[in-house]
Parts: C-alpha cells; sequence; structure tokens
C-alpha cells in the first residue's frame, strides 16, 4: 500500500523529532492505513561504536517505537498502548546499513479486539529483525505491549 500525503508528512516529522534523529535511525515508509513500516539504521559516523560496527542502542532506539505508534494509529483514540518490555539479541555485528520492517495484519487487530471483549487489558509480543541487504538477521528486538480500552464512561484515562 503507498504512502499517503499524511503518513509521509508523518514520516519527515519523525526523522526530525530530536529524540528520534539522535538514534541515527531513518523511517523510510509508512503505509497510508499504518500496517506497514520500513526503518533504516545506517553504519554512519554517527551510529559506529568503538569497534565500527553499528552501535547497538542505535538499532535499538530506531525501532524501538514503531510497533507502539502503529497500534496507537491502526486502533485509534478508543485504545490505550503503551511499550511495556523489551530485549534486544545481537545475532551479528552491523557491518552496513540495517533494515527493519514493521507489520501489522488485519488478522491481529481482529485479535486485539476479540480479546479485550473478555479481557480488561492484554499484553501482545512482537518480533521485529534488523537485517542487512543480504538479507543476514544482524539483531531481532522482541516488544511487549500494552493495550486496553480506554474508559469511556469517565472521559479519564487512569493509565496503566
Amino acid at each position: 500500500m503507498p504512502e499517503s500525503l499524511k503518513t509521509k508528512l508523518t514520516r519527515w516529522g519523525f526523522n526530525f523529532f530530536p529524540a528520534y534523529r539522535g538514534t541515527g535511525a531513518c523511517v523510510t515508509y509508512i503505509a497510508s492505513d499504518w500496517r506497514e513500516v520500513h526503518v533504516q539504521v545506517p553504519l554512519s559516523w554517527r551510529t559506529r561504536n568503538y569497534v565500527g560496527t553499528i552501535y547497538g542502542g542505535s538499532m535499538y532506539g530506531g525501532v524501538d517505537p514503531i510497533y507502539m505508534i502503529m497500534l496507537i494509529k491502526i486502533l485509534g483514540p478508543k485504545y490505550i498502548v503503551w511499550d511495556k518490555a523489551a530485549s534486544i539479541h545481537f545475532k551479528k555485528p552491523g557491518i552496513s546499513t540495517l533494515s527493519a520492517k514493521f507489520a501489522i495484519t488485519e488478522e491481529e487487530i481482529h485479535a486485539i479486539k476479540e480479546a479485550l471483549v473478555h479481557a480488561h487489558s492484554i499484553e501482545r509480543i512482537y518480533l521485529v529483525e534488523l537485517v542487512d541487504a543480504a538479507g543476514i538477521v544482524r539483531a531481532a528486538v522482541e516488544k511487549t505491549l500494552y493495550i486496553r480500552k480506554k474508559d469511556l464512561s469517565t472521559g479519564v484515562d487512569s493509565g496503566r
């Protein structure tokens, strides 16, 4: 699905947001329905560590907020989505630009909404891999997200 003007402008804003820009990563694509996002983490002077490979903090920082933001955009204002936990597993050194593709299927959205019919809140686990141009996995990040419906009777967000 192509980018819309709105997601293209969001992508540009995201890449200039100081906290994200500091990671050295770059969002390169946001589908108009937010169900797919692409990120790149280049090996550059901003991301290079002491031994000449991509700094693990740049890898993690580049992918950290993406699933949470995707779900916030897809589910809309009636839901609360928070990052709850994360882990990163370094498989091989990042010696060139790394890419990550995030995707949330219609089936996943349906499963979330269905689970929230029967529970106050849920946790979902997502995995994203950072791969080089040859498709070799250099790092894998697992994200645990907390999701619940807002209490619309009070209009108050009571937090996590």
